[in-house]
């Protein structure tokens, strides 16, 4: 009897890597290469690093980010976002996410950072906008050199505890030609609703602008409810507390709240981080983590990297974590793939050409590639 390469768990790591994949939610200040933080520190005098070489730079922003509390999580980007106060240093940053991505199997990234952020040393937000989005040209065209591609949308991003949210999405709006796809609201969720911001949302609807919000991960329902009927969110950002309106019975059995049912329905997608879910303390482990059951009942689930230098992951990685986890195979990692893409803030065109010209041409070379293997064991 032959086997089903497609339902082979888990799936080979360097298949994984060698597959398609498409990334909705990563931060760009959550991304650095540790031996980047270093260099950028002292090209900028920046001298509150807690350690001096690379790897045990890496296995310190791993491990405090392992805290249990979004607050504590969020404090270690004060270094990333320290060492990232000028034109040369985002412009690096943003090439090296590209090229990163890129050899990674990431074929499109929707990646968000927050220009407010990096006005310390008196940029303007222009200037910060202009430095990410060149340096992403130039990581795009290096990846295209080395024979690979990768697409990326830059999604910008307000603070949520601030109150900058209309002037960014206006420069959203005003870059959406240029490289910007998007908007976004971000930060500590509890005492500060995305309402705080309802005029930001409501300017980009009427500019017929896409935007995610950062619902649902510290916070529980009342967050995603306002992300989604107040501000009119495309996409929740995590979103993983919508299982608090999921009620599974002794015997198995599953009831949907009218949030959740709602949500499923309306076919809203879920930018779900399964490692930084459990660093947060959103999720007690990956093997129970919510995604497992939400994709089994139909969400519109994706996979996602949150922040990759501070969850010390790849988008490879998540995959292979969930395929350990749950049985996932090569169907449900297309399937996935499928829904970021079908999610992604693009034209329908350009994300029906990446579906059928990468993603399901790439995942057809790699079960013929797991099929090969089994028939030679």
């Amino acid at each position: 009897m032959s086997i089903d390469p497609s339902l082979v768990s888990p799936v080979p790591l360097d298949l994984i890597i060698a597959a398609p994949k498409v990334l909705l939610h990563d931060h760009l200040d959550g991304g650095l290469r540790p031996q980047t933080v270093l260099d950028l520190a002292a090209e900028s005098g920046y001298t509150d690093l807690p350690a001096s070489d690379a790897d045990s730079l890496g296995r310190w922003f791993s491990e405090a980010a392992y805290s249990g509390s979004l607050e504590r999580y969020l404090e270690t980007f004060k270094h990333t976002v320290g060492v990232t106060q000028s034109v040369s240093a985002l412009a690096r940053v943003a090439r090296e996410c590209a090229e990163d991505l890129a050899a990674d199997g990431v074929v499109y990234a929707e990646v968000r950072f927050a220009p407010e952020l990096h006005v310390e040393k008196g940029l303007h937000e222009r200037e910060i906008i202009e430095a990410v989005l060149a340096g992403f040209a130039q990581g795009v065209a290096a990846v295209a050199a080395g024979g690979r591609s990768i697409r990326i949308g830059v999604l910008l991003t307000a603070m949520r505890t601030a109150a900058n949210a209309r002037s960014i999405a206006e420069l959203a709006v005003e870059y959406r030609e240029l490289g910007v796809v998007g908007f976004d609201i971000a930060g500590a969720e509890a005492g500060f609703p995305p309402t705080r911001h309802l005029d930001a949302f409501e300017y980009l609807r009427r500019e017929n602008a896409h935007f995610t919000i950062h619902a649902g991960e510290a916070f529980g329902l009342p967050s995603i409810w306002e992300a989604i009927q107040w501000c009119g969110a495309d996409r929740l950002g995590h979103g993983v507390r919508i299982m608090d309106d999921i009620t599974v019975a002794p015997d198995g059995s599953v009831t949907l709240g009218k949030l959740a049912a709602y949500v499923r329905d309306r076919r809203i997608p879920l930018e779900l981080c399964p490692t930084s879910n459990v660093q947060t303390g959103a999720a007690a482990s990956i093997a129970t983590h919510p995604i497992g059951l939400l994709r089994t009942l139909g969400f519109r689930v994706t996979v996602n990297t949150d922040n990759r230098l501070m969850s010390g992951t790849s988008m490879s990685h998540e995959m292979d974590l969930l395929s350990q986890a749950f049985g996932w195979g090569l169907k449900d990692m297309e399937w996935l793939t499928v829904n970021a893409m079908k999610s992604a803030f693009l034209g329908f065109d350009e994300r029906l050409e990446i579906i059928n010209k990468q993603i399901k041409p790439g995942y057809a070379q790699i079960r013929a590639e797991l099929s090969q293997r089994i028939d030679n064991q």
